[in-house]
């Protein structure tokens, strides 16, 4: 199926959601926060390519999960204005796999950076 705009209004359009996520969602903006230290600290601590690989790959899907969890929440919240257990299983699951995600990114940082950190010490 063919879209009716072109390339780069596609971009666009992703870049006004990156955009409305980032005024709307408090989350994406502490994980967005959180990514800027974690590359600031890369570069300071100077890590391997490998980690580097792993660091950008963790950073995105934290990002990406919480961008898909900003759309499910839209999304219920339009089609079922009030409180259903249906809905609330959705957002919570759409929630929980943003946090799972960012306690691995935890972990994939604590790998990363603690053995750097000690070297210091």
């Amino acid at each position: 199926m063919e879209t009716k705009h072109s390339l780069i209004k596609s971009f666009k359009f992703a870049f006004e959601g990156i955009s409305a996520a980032f005024r709307k969602g408090r989350n994406f903006r502490i994980q967005s926060f959180s990514g800027v230290i974690a590359i600031i600290l890369g570069v300071l601590l100077k890590i391997s390519a490998s980690e580097w690989l792993d660091l950008f790959l963790i950073i995105s899907l934290v990002l990406i999960l919480e961008l898909v969890n900003t759309a499910v929440e839209e999304i219920v919240d339009l089609v079922s204005p009030q409180i259903q257990e249906k809905a609330k299983i959705a957002k919570d699951v759409s929630a929980a796999a943003v946090l799972v995600a960012s306690v691995g990114a935890v972990c994939i940082g604590f790998a990363i950076f603690f053995p750097k950190l000690l070297l210091f010490y």
